[in-house]
């Protein structure tokens, strides 16, 4: 009564060596690196607005984490760095710590010490200024 599939389902899994794989090491690395990266751009924001050596220390710090993270490569930055997005201090320090949030959870769930402390640290920081910010 029924005529047998002569075809292949569409619903097959393609066939693993079609395309390359990742560890879960290097998702977890690149994922790091970006977040990372990310929080360096806001950084660089906040330092052109409002500049201080903490800030300074911290894109150097950020800026070493992720050459570490993409095998040496230096981060791209902006020679000239303008406020991209809204130009509100306390905002950009609220976009810093969610961006640290996100390095944090990914940085323990690598267990990557340095970038873990490094990114707690930060959100520290980034939650005291928006207060210190949003008080004046």
């Amino acid at each position: 009564m029924y005529e047998p599939i002569r075809t292949k389902s569409v619903h097959a899994m393609a066939d693993p060596g079609d395309f390359p794989h990742r560890s879960r090491e290097e998702e977890l690395d690149i994922q790091l690196a970006s977040h990372l990266a990310a929080l360096l751009a806001v950084t660089d924001e906040l330092r052109a607005l409002a500049p201080t050596a903490d800030l300074d220390d911290a894109a150097e710090q950020l800026s070493s984490e992720v050459a570490r993270l993409r095998g040496g490569l230096p981060p791209a930055r902006s020679a000239v760095v303008t406020a991209i997005h809204e130009p509100h201090l306390t905002a950009l320090h609220q976009r810093a710590h969610a961006l640290a949030g996100r390095a944090l959870v990914v940085a323990a769930s690598r267990a990557d010490t340095a970038a873990a402390i490094l990114a707690a640290r930060r959100m520290d920081a980034h939650e005291s200024a928006a207060r210190l910010v949003g008080a004046l």
